[in-house]
């Protein structure tokens, strides 16, 4: 399961400023019916981009200058509201892929989602926010590196400390935060277990 570790993540970086931005936002409900979550990635802030277009402005994920980004910078009490797993599927499958997150604070059960999903989200402070996104602001094309074993994000000759659930970090860096693909890598042993379990076996 090496491909599924999470240790350093690089890329350009896509700041979407405002607090308490809830999966409503993220994803609007209407394309919640989806069975798939194929194609979901073009529907991300869908509202809020044609509002911004309607009033003569760009959406940081219209902006052209961030169509290759790959992480995500927000401020606090990203992903609140309601439970869709919709919200972190449609940001991961966006362009090229987020592939991470890093923010002031993130809603619970939609850090759990990403986290389910291989997709770190990291905290720091007001001021390292602001600070990582001036610096988009300032050089779009910037590389980020997100290094989830030291917790830094570093862009340019700028390196700002992270913070991030222990057990959340440890399953993404060992590659474990994949339920179904330990499941299926175990598929052996937990036959073999079966076998012994009288439930399994009529009682015999």
């Amino acid at each position: 399961m090496d491909d599924s570790k999470r240790t350093v993540i690089t890329g350009p970086a896509l700041p979407v400023r405002g607090h308490d931005i809830d999966t409503d936002r993220i994803i609007p409900a209407r394309f919640l019916k989806c069975v798939v979550f194929e194609g979901i990635g073009a529907h991300v802030f869908e509202d809020d981009r044609a509002q911004e277009k309607a009033r003569g402005r760009v959406h940081p994920f219209d902006d052209p200058r961030h169509a290759d980004a790959r992480i995500l910078l927000v401020n606090r009490n990203f992903g609140c509201g309601s439970s869709r797993e919709h919200a972190p599927q449609a940001i991961m499958r966006w362009g090229h892929g987020i592939q991470a997150i890093v923010g002031e604070s993130f809603a619970e059960i939609f850090f759990g989602n990403c986290a389910a999903n291989g997709i770190p989200c990291v905290t720091a402070d007001e001021r390292g926010i602001q600070t990582l996104m001036d610096l988009v602001d300032a050089q779009p094309s910037l590389p980020f590196r997100l290094d989830l074993p030291a917790l830094t994000v570093t862009a340019g000759d700028v390196t700002v400390k992270v913070m991030m659930p222990d057990g959340a970090r440890r399953q993404l860096v060992e590659g474990r935060w994949d339920t179904a693909a330990e499941l299926l890598e175990a598929r052996d042993a937990i036959a073999a277990t079966a076998k012994r379990l009288p439930y399994f076996t009529h009682w015999q």
